[in-house]
């Protein structure tokens, strides 16, 4: 799997198991060993790369443990510290790895509920852990932007110097992007006065208040869902929501399907989660073939992605318009689907293998 699927197959697991994680124990076996083994790519059972329940003398404080220390050339370069995937985050929890990052070498403190990954090195201080996360990746919620950041703090292409130089960049802009965030459910006053000074010319009151507050926060977020629209639409080549069709054969053995001329049906509707799952099945396409390539056709029983919008190289097919149960048809060298049955859209990483062997086939 590519980095970008190793973290979204880990999200998945989370997301599917966090309900029966109630300890402490149970986050670090199930969520936080494969985040350090699957996705950073240390062997947690090699003392030499990574040691559980790290033990290092500070002060007064003896015998204190940090969870997992990371080593690379017999260096502390990463300390992580674990709470149970039940508990929300909080810099109280990281006393340990204030601690720890004063007496040790490392530069990357890592605290986690297995969930949320906050990442903290020293830019405040020297050898003095940022009270502030300079990286945090929510596994419900993956900023892709980051996901760049984090791979070079792989053993593969372990880069701390990098990863330094652009902390500082990365804790603001951050900082920022969750503050905006935040505005965008609850908006505060500053908010609704910046927005409210500026198209109303009366007095700010607390009745205006009153009156903006639900203005303000209806006009961000139809603003945030133009922006994700329009976004799409370009991706999908000025396309447009309506939809195209395509009249289905109703085989799926592909030895019987023909080329048919598309005709327009106003009964189709192409969802913003069917395009949500072409994008992701075309993402994938793409370590394939050039993006352009891969296309779409709607239906109305399914949502095909086309090889060269060429219904005898069908990719895959999204049959999202059942009431309850999603399904991802996937094809074989024979070109037979099979239908697997996935809860999110995320899923759809799970069967990526799938996906490219198919398009080696055409390409072959």
């Amino acid at each position: 799997m590519e980095f970008a699927e190793l973290i979204r197959a880990l999200a998945l697991k989370v997301r599917n198991q966090r309900e029966a994680i109630q300890t402490e124990e149970a986050t670090k076996n199930a969520f936080i060993m494969p985040f350090i083994s699957t996705i950073l790519g240390y062997d947690v059972f090699n003392p030499l790369e990574v040691v559980p329940e790290f033990t290092a003398d500070v002060g007064v404080k003896k015998g204190e443990k940090v969870d997992y220390a990371i080593m690379r050339d017999g260096e502390v370069q990463i300390l992580i510290e674990c709470k149970k995937s039940t508990e929300a985050l909080k810099i109280e929890h990281a006393s340990q790895l204030f601690r720890y990052f004063a007496v040790t070498n490392a530069r990357i403190a890592v605290l986690t509920n297995g969930e949320i990954y906050q990442f903290y090195t020293d830019l405040d201080a020297p050898n003095r852990m940022d009270e502030k996360p300079f990286l945090v990746l929510d596994l419900m919620d993956i900023d892709e932007t980051l996901i760049p950041e984090l791979r070079k703090l792989t053993k593969e292409v372990f880069d701390l110097d990098s990863i330094i130089n652009s902390a500082e960049e990365l804790k603001y802009i951050g900082q920022i992007k969750r503050t905006i965030a935040a505005q965008f459910t609850e908006p505060e006053d500053d908010w609704i006065r910046f927005f409210t000074t500026r198209v109303y010319e009366g007095a700010f009151t607390q009745k205006v208040r009153e009156q903006f507050t639900s203005l303000v926060a209806k006009s961000t977020k139809q603003f945030l869902n133009d922006q994700v629209n329009d976004r799409l639409k370009s991706a999908l080549g000025g396309s447009n929501f309506s939809g195209a069709s395509a009249t289905e054969s109703g085989v799926i053995n592909s030895h019987d399907i023909v080329e048919v001329d598309l005709a327009r049906d106003t009964e189709i509707e192409t969802t913003l989660e069917e395009l949500e799952g072409y994008q992701i099945v075309k993402a994938i396409a793409c370590s394939e073939v050039k993006p352009q390539r891969v296309m779409h056709r709607d239906s109305k029983s399914y949502f095909a992605v086309l090889l060269d919008d060429n219904n005898r190289k069908p990719v895959a097919r999204l049959h999202f318009n059942g009431k309850k149960q999603k399904y991802l048809g996937v094809f074989d060298a024979e070109k037979v689907e099979t239908r697997h049955p996935i809860e999110t859209l995320d899923e759809i990483y799970l069967f990526a293998n799938d996906i490219r062997e198919t398009i080696k086939s055409y390409q072959d």
